[in-house]
């Protein structure tokens, strides 16, 4: 399956000049654990709820005066719109991440997660138990 299938469209942007506290605000409202930080319409990094705890509240400086910029992971894994799920699943474990933009060129696209794929995958084995449990003779 091509990962365009699965991936999101409405990814939750910002830009690298957005201060911290709107950034939480952002995920708050929009139910979300990351915002892909944009240059027009290319993805240039990614802050995630983990990102603000570790990278703000550890360093003592005051959250309102830290950008996206200064807290957002700037060596951003991506996907291509052509990959495929399993080359998805294996980027995501190369770069160690939980979220993948998927791109058509330089052109942020989607999104796709780690619960996205378990939850694809979930989905495949409900579809083969059933299979399973028609065909087995009854108890």
């Amino acid at each position: 399956m091509p990962i365009e299938d699965l991936a999101r469209d409405d990814v939750v942007t910002a830009s690298s000049d957005t201060l911290v506290p709107a950034l939480a605000s952002l995920m708050e409202e929009e139910a979300v654990g990351s915002v892909v930080i944009v240059d027009g319409e290319a993805p240039v990094g990614i802050v995630t709820d983990r990102d603000l705890a570790v990278r703000v509240l550890t360093d003592g400086a005051h959250p309102g005066e830290r950008t996206a910029e200064d807290v957002m992971t700037d060596d951003l894994a991506t996907a291509e719109v052509g990959v495929g799920f399993y080359q998805a699943a294996e980027l995501m474990a190369e770069h160690g991440v939980r979220r993948l933009p998927v791109c058509e060129g330089d052109t942020l696209v989607g999104i796709v997660t780690a619960d996205d794929l378990t939850e694809l995958l979930a989905d495949e084995h409900q579809q083969f138990a059933s299979v399973v449990q028609a065909q087995r003779p009854a108890y």
